[in-house]
């Protein structure tokens, strides 16, 4: 495996370097490990559309884009509203 250079602030090094030493790892594991837990921009809209349609198997759920829009806007005022207490 080659290794890359990235750039970053020397706060975010050293914030990660720590993180990462408080779990036994090197810096480079640690990111190694971060990277293989998150997912991208593709993977969550693929995963998004499995959840979606094994949901409308199982049950039928299926919203349209303006009900979607309704249950986005109610979650985000819900957690809105939990992040303020």
């Amino acid at each position: 495996m080659s290794d890359a250079n990235v750039r970053i602030p020397t706060e975010a090094r050293d914030r990660l370097a720590e993180i990462a030493a408080g779990e036994g790892l090197s810096l480079r594991a640690y990111l190694s490990r971060l990277a293989d837990s998150l997912l991208t921009p593709a993977e969550r809209a693929e995963r998004a559309e499995q959840t979606r349609a094994a949901l409308h198997a199982w049950n039928g759920y299926n919203p349209t884009q303006d009900e979607q829009a309704e249950l986005d806007a109610e979650l985000d005022r819900r957690l809105g509203e939990a992040g303020a207490r």
